[in-house]
């Protein structure tokens, strides 16, 4: 994209230190795998125990104490993990998957953006400041990354709303989300 450095690097940390504030989701990873580690430890345990009772000659008396049952509870456990090592495996790459799917998401809006602020013939620092307002960030937060006044910053926003045949931020901003959820929103460049 043609924006400048500077704001994109101020913008980038700001993204960054928002992104450093929300809890770690990396629990989500862990933990089922953390659940799958015991449960295989303890099917490991119950299998020792019965090939070591096996081994060493131990006689069940009564059904309740039947080795049948334990083997049938034995290949229940087996089973039970080996099928959650499944679904543990096909839930990450599911998520992986959707995590890809919102990068190429986002090229494709940022590809969106830089399209229409060239159909709209935004100045270098129009721009900047269209990506700034379109990400969240205040007038006045716009004016500190740029280091300009925010006079400045509110008549760049006057002329990007101008430019694209818009009243204000939002509906900047639902103009670019009507076209990519598909409904092809075709600007009109405003002279």
């Amino acid at each position: 994209m043609r924006y400048g450095g500077a704001t994109d690097t101020a913008a980038t940390n700001v993204s960054e230190q928002r992104i450093a504030m929300q809890p770690i989701t990396n629990w989500k990873v862990i933990a089922p795998w953390a659940l799958f580690s015991l449960q295989a430890i303890c099917v490991s345990f119950i299998v020792t125990e019965e090939v070591a009772g096996a081994l060493l000659g131990e006689q069940a008396i009564g059904i309740l104490e039947s080795n049948i049952l334990e083997y049938l509870i034995l290949a229940a456990l087996v089973v039970g993990l080996i099928a959650s090592g499944f679904e543990i495996r096909k839930n990450i790459t599911r998520q992986k998957r959707m995590e890809q799917q919102v990068k190429v998401a986002s090229g494709a809006f940022a590809k969106l953006l830089e399209e229409h602020f060239e159909i709209w013939k935004l100045t270098p620092s129009e721009a900047d400041v269209a990506l700034l307002a379109l990400k969240g960030f205040s007038i006045a937060e716009i004016a500190s990354y740029r280091e300009t006044a925010e006079g400045t910053v509110k008549a760049q926003c006057n002329a990007i709303y101008r430019k694209a045949g818009v009243s204000g931020r939002p509906q900047l901003l639902s103009l670019f989300i009507d076209e990519l959820l598909g409904g092809i929103v075709q600007p009109s460049p405003v002279h």
